[in-house]
């Protein structure tokens, strides 16, 4: 098999049987719909499988193909060293998310594995384009795919709202683009540059400006940065297996894989590489407070995703593009385990409440483990991977600003509070009659629970978790200096000095210690404005209604 079409089958394989399988699960009659759900999982775990397979072939080959489109402008699609690593990424955490939903997903199996193949496309379509016409095509499948699922129990009006409120939030940003592929016909056509994404940072300054703008804007939305952070929230009233892959390696990962791409065009501009660090920073530091506020395991992974992607955008804005890429490989795997973590909980115990999870990491060892390796992963304790990739990144930040550098390491510090606060709760347990009851008033409380954790799905976790650990190497040579090779870099300059994962690495053990007596005390600080995600959702609905109110005039 040529690289060219193992390229075009990454796309497009998932992408048809994603489409049957998910008209299979819809259209058809209840014994149609019952023979499809019997098959779903087969043969989306096997599509997966050979996704990846088909990943590793395009990685290896680094093939590129166009589509006729427009004139001028094609649907490119092509694999260099970024898009590389991120394809093998996103294949490997679909193929382990789809194994766990297995077990997991109960009724309409053929819709829902339908979807997550199609959104596994749009994600793998995202990766390779190469033009803009083809990202904005790609961008536009992954957020009705993202629509379809966390709206996917549409019976229940919550869900579906939640639904909505992703869509239309990342939508407003999406205008962005459009935007982007505007100012870059107007500068291509003065300027004689096309509409590659290698050639934005060539358009004349003034174009330049706007298509830094606009991709600038559609980046920060899907990546849940500041302003945008709050759907992320209602993003949690969808399946467990479909928070997984969003937060990990799909749509929110994204953003911030954007930003790395255009990278060059952010520089070009100077103000929107500075607007894109600053946000990265502070997002890392205020959805850090958000997630160390929350009582729900989903709400607080979800606020950590926005702050552990600040770090990827950080590294964007500051060019540590090996940093960043490393940063949010690491994030994936860890992201993946924690979410089906809180997955086989939801679907066991029938809550996610934190204060029903007390002590729930000795019930099932093995999920216990997953969680104690993905958690000590997320506070950037050493030898796990956020430790060294987050470094990465602050490193470049440091001989940008030390400013910068400083809300990053606050961040950091931030991302082993929260990490810190799931470990003390789950493996605490409760001691005495009154405590266990205390506990056990939570369990069934959003969803009867089965009591038992499948090991089909357990497998996915211990293959994260050992990927939690051994990917910390990206951060360190010379692995770090060969990711920086492949993706076209200087060696010499990628990863963090002796001293700086030293300091860093202390900074979390400190924090993990500073909550565990916090957290022993009872005396942890949850203020509402921070569970309240800033009051982030009710300024989205405030600004919802003025533009309604307009409409009406």
């Amino acid at each position: 098999m040529t690289p060219q079409l193992a390229l075009v089958l990454l796309v497009l394989g998932p992408a048809v049987v994603g489409v049957v399988l998910a008209l299979a699960g819809t259209t058809a009659g209840p014994r149609g719909r019952a023979v499809a759900d019997r098959a779903a999982f087969p043969v989306a775990v096997a599509t997966a499988a050979a996704a990846l397979g088909l990943a590793a072939l395009a990685a290896a080959g680094r093939p590129s193909v166009q589509a006729p489109f427009l004139a001028g402008a094609p649907l490119g699609l092509g694999v260099d060293g970024l898009s590389a690593v991120v394809v093998l990424a996103v294949a490997a955490v679909v193929l382990l998310v789809l194994v766990f939903a297995w077990a997991d997903v109960r009724e309409g199996r053929a819709r829902f594995a339908g979807l997550m193949l199609l959104f596994a496309a749009a994600v793998s379509l995202t990766a390779t384009a190469t033009t803009l016409p083809a990202l904005l095509l790609a961008w536009e499948i992954m957020g009705a795919a993202s629509y379809a699922l966390v709206g996917f129990w549409w019976r229940e009006d919550r869900r579906v709202s939640a639904g909505t409120t992703a869509f239309v939030t990342t939508r407003a940003g999406d205008l962005g683009l459009y935007v982007a592929l505007a100012g870059a016909v107007g500068g291509g056509l003065l300027g004689g540059s096309g509409l590659a994404l290698g050639d934005l940072a060539d358009l004349p300054a003034g174009w330049r400006d706007v298509v830094a703008a606009g991709v600038l804007v559609a980046a920060l939305g899907k990546a849940a940065q500041l302003p945008f952070s709050w759907w992320l929230s209602r993003a949690m009233e969808g399946p467990s297996p479909v928070s997984a892959l969003l937060h990990s390696a799909a749509m929110v990962a994204m953003g911030g894989y954007l930003l790395l791409r255009v990278e060059p065009l952010l520089a070009a501009t100077g103000w929107a590489a500075t607007t894109a660090a600053w946000v990265g920073a502070l997002t890392a530091v205020a959805l850090g407070v958000v997630a160390l506020a929350q009582r729900d395991l989903k709400q607080l992974l979800a606020a950590s995703t926005s702050a552990q992607l600040g770090f990827v955008v950080l590294a964007a804005g500051v060019g540590a593009l090996t940093g960043g890429t490393a940063q949010l490989v690491a994030h994936a795997a860890v992201k993946a385990l924690l979410f089906l973590v809180a997955g086989a909980w939801l679907s066991a115990l029938g809550t996610k409440q934190l204060a029903g999870l007390r002590g729930a990491a000795g019930i099932w060892p093995v999920v216990g483990g997953a969680v104690a390796m993905g958690a000590l992963a997320l506070a950037g304790v050493p030898p796990f991977a956020l430790w060294t990739t987050k470094d990465a990144v602050l490193h470049a930040a440091l001989e940008t600003s030390p400013a910068l550098y400083a809300v990053g390491l606050l961040g950091a510090a931030l991302s082993a509070a929260y990490a810190g606060k799931v470990l003390v709760v789950v493996f605490r347990r409760a001691r005495g009659g009154e405590e266990v009851e205390d506990v056990v008033e939570h369990w069934d409380g959003e969803e009867q629970g089965t009591r038992e954790v499948p090991r089909l799905a357990q497998a996915p976790l211990v293959v994260l978790a050992l990927a939690a650990l051994g990917l910390a190497v990206l951060g360190l040579p010379p692995e770090v200096r060969l990711l920086a090779r492949v993706l076209g870099q200087d060696p010499a300059a990628a990863g963090a000095g002796a001293l700086e994962l030293v300091v860093s690495g202390v900074l979390a053990v400190a924090a993990l210690v500073v909550v565990f007596l916090l957290v022993r005390a009872d005396r942890l600080p949850e203020p509402g404005w921070a569970r309240a995600w800033l009051g982030l959702g009710a300024a989205t609905d405030a600004v919802v209604a003025g533009v309604l109110a307009l409409a009406e005039r």
